[in-house]
């Protein structure tokens, strides 16, 4: 294969694998504090999606021109108004079911993932239609043969690297990341020393969330285009990644983000004849890891958990 096409094939695979891997980092931090799988993930991140959109027709309707005020207006909204419906789920839905049995919160879950869903096409203008999401980024590009390197990929790139780094930062270097991992590790333990357990729960579950509106940003700034049904299969990509990485690991779901973005790549490549079908051969071999490994790839120990 052209050498030039084969890095296409993996700058887009990289940006696949970096929103996967934010979507995979919200399951883990849900599951790493409260042992809970929030299956309307993937459709807060629509929400966030269309947060962005609607700040930025509002934007543009009241006369402000400059493409970067503008997109920084449109994470700063999305991302703020995306961790405060994660903190209202948490507080009003995933709390009040812990001594509950465990399906009750996938059921309640997966039940207000498809309100959310439904409340975007029912309620956002024209929301079952296909929306053109504005091209913010710098549109400059290059050319090494085969392989057009575009500046907006290598920005998105470089973001949500550095999103990554900071939650990592923020785990490992700060008094919110120890009171975070504390939970993590003992819940009650952490209770008895001092540690606000509800306050860390809505917290990280506004992080988790944020980074949910902060992938649906990329999603629709790489592909110009959202709809309503956006963060159903990116939801299950991010599920299956955290999964095959190890839930409730943090290393686990960046690896599993991009080894499945990986895996769909492959599948684009190897089958040119039938590329549609890239999702079917990644969730394949999924499968088939998880049948190998069924604790994913970094097994999860309790003690370093989140």
């Amino acid at each position: 294969m052209d050498a030039g096409l084969l890095a296409q094939y993996l700058m887009n695979g990289l940006m696949l694998g970096m929103m996967y891997a934010l979507v995979a980092l919200g399951f883990t931090l849900f599951f790493g504090v409260l042992d809970v799988i929030k299956f309307s993930h993937g459709d807060v991140l629509t929400v966030g999606a269309f947060t962005a959109l609607a700040t930025y027709l509002g934007l543009r309707t009241a006369g402000i021109g400059s493409s970067w005020l503008v997109l920084l207006a449109m994470l700063v909204v999305a991302v703020v108004a995306i961790a405060v419906l994660g903190m209202a789920i948490a507080r009003t839905l995933v709390l009040p079911l812990r001594s509950a049995p465990a399906l009750n919160t996938l059921l309640v879950t997966l039940m207000l993932g498809t309100v959310l869903r439904e409340a975007v096409r029912l309620f956002y203008p024209e929301g079952a239609n296909p929306k053109p999401f504005p091209a913010l980024l710098p549109q400059d590009s290059v050319n090494f043969g085969n392989f057009n390197l575009r500046l907006d990929n290598v920005i998105m790139l470089a973001a949500g690297a550095l999103v990554i780094v900071g939650l990592q930062l923020l785990l490992k270097r700060t008094k919110l990341g120890l009171a975070i991992r504390a939970v993590a590790q003992d819940e009650e333990t952490a209770r008895t020393m001092g540690v606000n357990f509800t306050a860390v729960v809505l917290i990280t579950f506004a992080i988790g969330s944020g980074l949910a509106a902060f992938a649906g940003i990329m999603n629709g700034l790489y592909y110009n285009e959202i709809n309503f049904g956006t963060g159903l299969l990116l939801g299950v990509v991010g599920f299956s990644a955290a999964i095959i990485g190890g839930l409730g690991s943090i290393y686990g779901a960046i690896l599993g983000g991009f080894l499945f973005a990986a895996l769909q790549t492959i599948g684009a490549v190897a089958l040119p004849f039938a590329s549609a079908y890239k999702d079917v051969f990644a969730f394949a071999v999924v499968i088939a890891l998880m049948a190998w490994r069924p604790t994913g790839l970094i097994q999860e120990k309790i003690s370093e958990r989140v």
